[in-house]
């Protein structure tokens, strides 16, 4: 078995250090995957001077090389978003943007550079929206070269136009919690085929 490594970047509005629904999503979902042997990490995007733009690096002060470069060392890719008027909220769509540039960057082989790793997506909110938003965020993610497993999308909406957030409730309900147990599953067992057996190159 391959060490694997599971990083959640968490696009949250809300920096550090208040709470935040997308973050205890995110959170959840790693301590699956430790359940499976992988190791995991998380950052919120919004702590981070990430530019506005389509490089992989904006220069003047841009931190997202920063966040790259753990992308890069990572097998598994968890993005964690909340609804935002029935979008992605804006730290999310900005995070694809930058991984954008990577459709042009390739590794010794000649392969697009996330070929071989696998992404995931988990959403929270109290509006309409998550099926859209996994929808964008997974599309997104595969064109750059990052491999969907089966069911790799999760998430929770709250009753619309209500104050409850996912950070609110007591514990996580059982339909998310199955969920979430099945995309930590799936996503660790493709890794672990990718780790073994890269796409081939050209």
């Amino acid at each position: 078995m391959t060490d694997l490594s599971a990083l959640a970047l968490v696009c949250t509005l809300t920096p550090l250090p208040d709470p935040s629904s997308s973050e205890v999503m995110a959170r959840h979902i790693l301590d699956e995957f430790e359940d499976h042997g992988v190791r995991t990490s998380s950052l919120r995007v919004v702590d981070y001077e990430v530019k506005r733009g389509v490089q992989v690096d904006m220069g003047d002060g841009d931190q997202w090389p920063v966040i790259r470069d753990r992308i890069l060392a990572a097998d598994i890719l968890v993005l964690a978003t909340p609804i935002w008027m029935g979008h992605p909220c804006s730290v999310a769509q900005q995070v694809m943007e930058r991984l954008d540039a990577d459709l042009s960057e390739t590794d010794e082989q000649g392969r697009p550079v996330m070929y071989g790793k696998v992404a995931t997506v988990a959403v929270v909110g109290n509006e309409d929206g998550a099926h859209k938003t996994i929808a964008d965020m997974m599309q997104g993610l595969n064109d750059v070269g990052f491999s969907l497993p089966a069911q790799g999308g999760t998430y929770w909406v709250g009753e619309a136009m209500q104050t409850v957030d996912f950070k609110d409730l007591d514990q996580v309900p059982d339909a998310v919690a199955s969920t979430n147990a099945g995309l930590a599953r799936n996503a660790t067992h493709l890794a672990q085929l990718l780790a073994n057996s890269q796409y081939p190159a050209e």
